[in-house]
C-alpha cells in the first residue's frame, strides 16, 4: 500500500481548526510484505569491495559530487501505508510485530548445531581480514567460516561481539548468517586432500599441510583446559555477490528498484547501529546472495544480509588505540577544522570513555557519553545513514525500545562469555543505551505506534501506544491528546481531549464521516501535549466497501 500523494502543503480549505497534511491514502488493505522474490534467472554480477577506495569515495569525492547536485530531502520509500517496513529480501519483521521469547532470541538465526557433527573438514584458510580462520564442512557435509580472536587482542573480544550483535539484529528483523561461539581442540579437525592457503586474491598459494595446521593453531589463543574458541559462521547460501551499493540499485537485479539511499530498512538502521556502536559501516559489512526459493528451487532472486560485527561494542576503539571511534569519522574534516580553530581546547567527551576490566568486554563500550544524535560510523560513505532523516530514526529507535531486559540478556548470552561479570556489565550498559536512545528520538517525532481500531460500547475507537510512555521516558500524569476528526476535504467534525494512560496504552473515541460516497474517509489528528513536548500524527481511516466496517488505511507523522 502506497500514499497517493506525498506533498506536504496544506489544504487552502480548511474551514476550522488546524492544517491537514496533503497526503491521502487508498482505501485498501495495508501491504505487510512485498514480492521482490521475482525469478532472476541469471546471477547478478558480484561487486568488489576496495576499502582505500570506499574510503576516499565516502570523505571526499562523493560528499564534494553531492553537495553541487543540491540534492533535496527526502522521505524514506519500501515503507506501507501505515509508515512500517513491511517484509521482504532486506527485512522480516520479528520483535517489530510479535513477543520474541529470550530463548528465540539466545537461539537467533541457527537452524543446527555444528557442535553434534565433528570432525570438520578443513578445505582452506579464510581470505582476507585481520583475524586467522579456516573454511570447513562439518560431518555432514555444511560449510562454516572458523574465526578465532587473535592473540594480540582481549580474549573473547571479537568473537562474543559478533554474537550478540548478530543476534540483536536478527531479532530486529534484519537477515543474518547462523553464526555462534564453538569451541574445538586439535583432533576435531582434519585436513581435506586438498586444502590449501588463499592469499587475499582467493588464489591457491600452496597446500596446506598438518604441521602447517597444528603451527597456525599454536598462535591461536587457548583455553586452560586446551580447548580453542572460535566464530563459526555457516556459510551463506547461494552465489554471494558482494555487498549492495550505498547509493542506487543494483542495475542487473529486476527487484531491486529502490535507491538505496531511500530504504526505510536500510536509513532506519542508525540508532540499532549506534545502540550496539557497530562503527566498521561499509559496503563490505553487507552480503547479496542469489538464492534459490525454499518452495520453488528452480525460481531464484537476490536475498540481502548484514555480516561481521566483531569490532561492534567498543571493540573497534579498542583494539585500533583511538578513542574517538563513534564520536569522529576516521578522517573527519569538520572536527579537525573545530580543532585548528579552538587550538585543541574544545570539549572532546570521548576522554571520559571507560569501561572496567572484564574479559569480553572494550575498555570503551559505556553508555554515560553515549550521545545517539551524534554518533558516527568509522566513515560517512554509508550513504543510507547521511540521508537518514528524523523519521526513520524514530521508526529504528522503536525496534530498539521493543527489547526487554530479559531478551537483551539473552543475546549477550548467546556470546558464552566465561566470567559471568562481563555479561552483567553488557546487559547494564545495552539497557542503559537503549533507553538513551528511546529518550532522543522519541522527543523528536509524536511516538505514537501500534495504532488499532476496535469497538467499544457501541462505538470505534481509535487506539495507539505513546512509546514515551511505554519505556517510562515521558509522564504519563503530564501528557494529554487532543483527538480531532476531519472530513477527506480537511472540514473538522470533532475535537476533544483524553489523557495518557498508565501502562501508555490510550483509546479515543472517533467518528467518522457521514459521507458514504469516498466510505467515510476520516482523517483523525493525534496531537501530543506534555511538558517540553508537542507533536502530531494524522491517522486515516474509512470503512471496508465489503463489510462498512472501519479500518485503518493510512499514517503520516509530521
Amino acid at each position: 500500500m502506497r500514499p497517493l500523494g506525498f506533498a506536504c502543503a496544506v489544504l487552502a480549505g480548511c474551514a476550522s481548526g488546524p492544517v491537514v497534511p496533503e497526503v491521502r491514502f487508498a482505501n485498501a488493505p495495508v501491504a505487510v510484505a512485498v514480492n521482490d522474490r521475482l525469478d532472476v534467472k541469471r546471477a547478478p554480477h558480484s561487486r568488489l569491495f576496495l576499502p582505500d577506495t570506499y574510503v576516499w569515495d565516502g570523505t571526499i569525492g562523493r560528499p564534494l559530487s553531492r553537495a553541487l547536485e543540491l540534492p533535496r530531502d527526502r522521505r524514506a520509500l519500501g515503507v506501507n501505508a501505515l509508515d512500517e517496513v513491511p517484509d521482504s529480501t532486506w527485512f522480516t519483521n520479528r520483535i517489530g510485530v510479535r513477543e520474541l521469547t529470550p530463548d528465540e532470541i539466545r537461539n537467533g538465526p541457527l537452524t543446527d548445531d555444528l557442535e553434534r557433527h565433528k570432525p570438520w573438514t578443513i578445505h582452506s584458510t579464510k581470505i582476507g581480514g585481520t583475524a586467522p580462520g579456516l573454511i570447513i564442512k562439518d560431518a555432514t557435509g555444511v560449510k562454516y567460516l572458523l574465526k578465532f580472536d587473535p592473540t594480540d587482542e582481549p580474549p573473547e573480544l571479537e568473537t562474543g561481539n559478533h554474537v550478540i550483535v548478530n543476534r540483536l539484529l536478527w531479532a530486529c528483523g534484519y537477515h543474518v548468517a547462523e553464526d555462534r561461539i564453538v569451541y574445538l581442540r586439535s583432533e576435531d579437525l582434519v585436513l581435506a586432500r586438498d586444502a590449501t592457503v588463499k592469499d587475499l586474491t582467493a588464489g591457491d598459494q600452496r597446500r596446506l599441510d598438518r604441521a602447517e595446521l597444528e603451527r597456525d593453531l599454536a598462535r591461536v589463543r587457548h583455553e586452560p583446559d586446551g580447548r580453542i574458541r572460535a566464530l563459526a559462521s555457516r556459510w551463506i547460501d547461494g552465489v554471494t555477490l558482494g555487498g549492495h551499493p550505498a547509493e542506487g540499485v543494483r542495475d542487473d537485479d529486476p527487484n531491486d528498484r529502490i535507491p538505496h539511499e531511500l530504504r526505510r530498512d536500510l536509513r532506519g538502521a542508525y540508532p540499532i547501529y549506534a545502540w550496539v556502536d557497530s562503527v566498521d559501516v561499509t559496503e563490505g559489512q553487507y552480503v547479496d546472495a542469489w538464492v534459490a526459493d525454499p518452495g520453488e528451487p528452480a525460481r531464484h532472486y537476490v536475498k540481502h544480509y548484514l555480516i561481521d560485527f566483531g569490532k561492534s561494542l567498543g571493540a573497534m576503539g579498542d583494539i585500533a588505540v583511538d578513542w574517538w571511534r563513534s564520536v569522529y569519522y576516521r578522517v573527519d574534516l569538520s572536527g579537525m577544522l573545530r580543532n585548528l580553530f579552538t587550538f585543541g581546547l574544545n570539549d572532546r567527551p570521548w576522554q571520559d570513555r571507560h569501561a572496567p576490566r572484564l574479559k569480553g568486554v572494550a575498555s570503551l563500550f559505556e553508555a554515560r557519553t553515549f550521545d545517539p544524535g551524534s554518533w558516527h560510523p568509522d566513515s560517512p560513505g554509508y550513504l543510507p545513514f547521511l540521508t537518514a532523516d528524523r523519521f526513520d530514526r524514530f521508526w529504528g529507535a522503536g525496534l530498539v525500545a521493543r527489547f526487554s531486559r530479559a531478551q537483551i540478556r539473552a543475546a549477550v548470552e548467546a556470546g558464552r562469555f566465561s566470567d559471568p561479570r562481563a555479561a552483567d556489565y553488557l546487559t547494564d550498559t545495552l539497557v542503559a543505551r537503549q533507553r538513551a536512545t528511546a529518550a532522543y528520538w522519541f522527543a523528536r517525532v509524536n511516538p505514537l505506534d501500534r495504532f488499532t481500531l476496535e469497538a467499544a460500547a457501541g462505538r470505534d475507537e481509535l487506539c495507539f501506544d505513546d512509546l514515551a510512555v511505554v519505556s517510562r521516558i515521558a509522564p504519563a500524569e503530564a501528557t494529554r491528546y487532543t483527538v480531532t476528526s476531519y472530513d477527506i476535504d480537511g472540514r473538522e467534525l470533532d475535537a476533544h481531549t483524553i489523557p495518557a494512560a498508565s501502562d501508555g496504552r490510550a483509546c479515543a473515541r472517533i467518528r467518522l464521516t457521514a459521507d458514504d460516497r469516498r466510505d467515510g474517509y476520516t482523517i483523525v489528528r493525534l496531537a501530543t501535549t506534555r511538558p517540553g513536548f508537542t507533536g502530531d500524527t494524522f491517522v486515516h481511516v474509512a470503512r471496508d466497501p465489503s463489510s462498512g466496517a472501519p479500518r485503518l488505511i493510512g499514517v503520516w507523522r509530521r
